[in-house]
């Protein structure tokens, strides 16, 4: 019997791995396969999340319980109106030395650290929200004219609460970009409350263990770089970004007529990172369409707006966005 391919083995024993992971999230963080799975993506992506929920989900939780298992160094920083940009990034102090000199000292912000949980994102000022995409887009940032690096791997994983709206600032649509995908946190279902309470009002808790180092996972994010995408997924990927701008020709007359603006290229990208992520979390090889399919809202959602027409009609994006997924779907498949 033939002896699997060097990517073919690296890849099942990336599975094998992450399977554990997702286990040891799982002991903390109950009943929410999907947002694990959604946030794991990012990880491996080496891209950035954002989490909308509301209070009491365990959003914290779980941006705790990742830094754990993936080992990496974590740090939160709690967005409030009053937040300025040297409170994430860091600034200079003048220090005397015992000889009587003078120099400036950089003291390091919460930004260095390799998991960053931005806390209530929206909170904070534009100005102090521009902190980060530097950071987030180059892993670096720019402090007294000087460009510090970041740790290695960096990520940030934000949240937002969508209902308490009063006193927060909308997140400028060059910053949503930057988000890998965008995850809604859900309420668990009965029977995941149900365990949750028997888990979390005991004597003791669960805890997790860790699973990779910040080194392994450097090495995942390039063995998923190079896992195949069939042509017929890269098809679909580039006919349902497309279909999702108004304007385009493969756009539909509801997406025309609907939406402001749509995805642009980084939509995309994300996409042809994402579907491997996912096929990598189910222990497949390669991606399929359903997986573009699947991933079309958590991707797309955050890089589109709806017009004040579509608003007023009371039109849904997310519905909007699996409406043009299916047909898309359709489509492929009748091809």
């Amino acid at each position: 019997m033939a002896e699997p391919s060097p990517l073919v083995a690296e890849i099942e024993a990336l599975g094998d791995k992450l399977s554990r992971a997702r286990a040891s999230i799982n002991r903390r963080f109950i009943g929410q396969d999907r947002v694990v799975d959604l946030v794991l993506s990012a990880l491996l992506c080496g891209g950035h999340g954002l989490l909308i929920g509301l209070p009491g989900l365990g959003k914290t939780r779980l941006v705790d319980t990742l830094s754990t298992v993936m080992g990496l160094k974590g740090s939160r920083v709690q967005f409030t109106p009053d937040l300025m940009p040297a409170d994430i990034l860091g600034s200079e102090v003048l220090e005397t030395a015992a000889d009587g000199s003078r120099a400036f000292r950089f003291i390091e912000g919460p930004v260095f650290c390799q998991l960053l949980m931005a806390d209530e994102i929206n909170r904070a000022s534009p100005r102090t929200q521009s902190a980060l995409l530097q950071a987030m887009q180059e892993r670096q940032v720019t402090v007294a004219g000087r460009h510090r690096p970041l740790g290695t791997p960096f990520h940030v994983l934000a949240t937002q609460n969508p209902i308490e709206q009063e006193g927060t600032y909308p997140l400028p649509e060059a910053q949503l970009d930057r988000f890998l995908v965008e995850i809604d946190v859900d309420y668990p279902e009965r029977e995941a409350e149900k365990e949750i309470l028997i888990a979390t009002t005991g004597t003791e808790e669960a805890q997790s263990e860790q699973v990779f180092s910040d080194g392994e996972l450097l090495g995942a994010q390039q063995v998923l770089r190079r896992m195949p995408v069939g042509d017929a997924v890269v098809e679909m990927i580039l006919d349902l970004v497309r279909a999702c701008r108004p304007g385009e020709a493969e756009a539909g007359q509801r997406v025309n007529e609907a939406v402001s603006w749509g995805p642009g290229p980084r939509a995309a990208q994300a996409l042809m990172l994402t579907v491997r992520a996912r096929a990598l979390l189910e222990g497949r090889l390669a991606p399929s369409a359903e997986d573009v399919a699947a991933l079309a809202r958590p991707v797309l959602s955050h890089r589109m707006a709806l017009s004040f027409a579509a608003r007023a009609r009371g039109e849904s994006l997310p519905a909007l966005i699996d409406s043009v997924a299916a047909q898309v779907t359709r489509i492929e498949a009748a091809a």
